[in-house]
């Protein structure tokens, strides 16, 4: 997508390689929209550290950078010995990923690198193929959102107003996001239409990132706290809600997505608003056969406790909002049922949620029933 930089747009990735330095080239989303910065990441350590602090976040962009930092790990190895290179490629998976748990576009992208390296003979060519696969990932998670973005255009009518949560735009993906690409094909096409976007609590993604992204793109916007929803809901001022995932079962249709999804779920479900997930097939995880078994990420207490904010004169800063007394949970996602869905924007179309299983062949599912 494109960044104004001191009045100039310029085109940039949310992740990409840098092959001369072996490096995994970030943009730093801690510093929106402050400050637009990129990082590099030196060893797949630093790749899974900027996963783990949401350096970069959002599944289909720590997908791409779990499969970079795979492949980074791979090309550092130093040797012939495919026994050891199979060692050092066991610990840099499992590094990769435990840094954030409940996504499954991590594991999708790296099990898709071992695949391709499973050809190599050699431990250079093991080491040549990581890196191609980990290329073919990113480029197909832009594919797919763009694919995703022509699916969900005919949702976007003149007038309407769309409530998004969290951040599904490009940030979360490598370009053009899920949740946010049938809105830049809607403004492509000319159509007028106002984005609310819920702040996001506690990290305020929405707020940060996603009015970031849609004020970088010219998409009128307007930012809500996250209680806000009913209420507009209740005054007739919502028309439709897209929200992005970090994990669908394919057996049964559940989502599991950034902390306050289901209530939103649940309250457009009660005022009859149409409620949509947009997801790339890295997303669909077809093992899982209930939304308990989905792993949630229990994030530290302090994200609750205060704030991150910029201050005049000392930048970034953290202020405690809470009573210091008191201490806090923090789950960070939580899991939708499939009944309060009305369907999934993929890459190959739109699907009710319980009819994911029975559409799998063609939503990349390989393996046994």
């Amino acid at each position: 997508m494109q960044v104004k930089i001191r009045g100039q747009r310029k085109s940039f990735r949310t992740v990409r390689f840098d092959a001369a330095t072996n490096s995994v080239v970030l943009i730093e989303q801690r510093l929106l929209p402050h400050r637009f910065e990129l990082v590099s990441t030196r060893n797949h350590r630093e790749t899974a550290a900027a996963i783990r602090n949401m350096v970069v976040r959002g599944a289909g962009a720590i997908g791409a950078t779990a499969a970079y930092g795979l492949a980074q790990g791979a090309r550092a190895f130093r040797g012939t010995h495919r026994g050891l290179f199979k060692r050092h490629l066991s610990k840099v998976f499992g590094d990769l990923m435990n840094a954030r748990p409940t996504a499954v576009d991590p594991l999708n992208a790296m099990h898709g690198v071992q695949a391709a390296m499973a050809f190599g003979k050699t431990v250079a060519q093991k080491q040549s193929l990581a890196l191609a696969a980990a290329e073919e990932f990113a480029n197909e998670n832009t594919e797919h959102c763009r694919n995703i973005g022509q699916h969900g255009l005919r949702l976007i009518p003149n007038g309407c107003t769309v409530l998004t949560h969290c951040n599904a735009g490009w940030l979360a993906f490598v370009d053009i996001g899920s949740a946010t690409a049938p809105l830049y094909a809607a403004q492509a096409a000319g159509r007028k239409f106002l984005v609310l976007c819920d702040e996001t609590r506690p990290r305020c993604q929405g707020a940060s990132l996603t009015a970031w992204e849609l004020a970088q793109q010219d998409v009128p916007h307007n930012i809500i706290v996250d209680n806000a929803a009913g209420h507009l809901m209740q005054r007739g001022k919502i028309d439709l809600v897209i929200v992005g995932a970090d994990r669908v079962l394919g057996r049964t249709g559940e989502v599991a997505n950034k902390i306050g999804t289901y209530t939103k779920a649940v309250l457009a479900h009660r005022h009859r608003i149409p409620f949509y997930v947009a997801i790339p097939l890295s997303t669909l995880d077809w093992k899982l056969s209930s939304g308990l078994e989905i792993p949630i990420e229990e994030r530290d207490e302090a994200e609750v406790l205060g704030a991150w904010g910029v201050a005049s004169g000392r930048g970034r800063t953290y202020v405690r909002t809470a009573n210091p007394t008191s201490s806090a949970l923090n789950p960070a996602f939580d899991v939708t049922p499939a009944e309060l869905i009305t369907g999934i924007i993929t890459p190959v179309g739109i699907i009710r949620p319980e009819d994911l299983w029975r559409r799998r062949a063609e939503l990349g599912w390989v393996g046994d029933p």
